[in-house]
């Protein structure tokens, strides 16, 4: 129970940030992690969207499930990057 309490509000913190700047650390595997930044788009019951804007790569929608916020799967940082994000890169 104490892990959907974490989730719902993992989900309600996003929620009040709707359309605001998020900084997206996602690790692919391998050791291979990417950081963007991106548009938090919506959320959802299950999981959130966030807009990719990078001038490199071409505009792209990516879905994050908060379980995977909860795991450290996924890190996000609103606004500007955080010190761990870019220290670890």
């Amino acid at each position: 129970m104490a892990a959907k309490n974490a989730l719902a509000e993992i989900r309600q913190d996003l929620e009040a940030h709707v359309g605001e700047k998020v900084w997206v650390k996602a690790n692919r595997g391998r050791r291979k992690t990417i950081i963007r930044e991106g548009i938090l788009e919506s959320t959802y019951p299950y999981h959130f969207l966030v807009k990719l804007c990078d001038e490199k790569h071409a505009v792209r929608v990516i879905s994050v499930s908060y379980a995977d916020v909860l795991t450290q799967t996924v890190e996000l940082s609103i606004g500007k990057p955080s010190e761990a994000m870019v220290s670890s890169n």
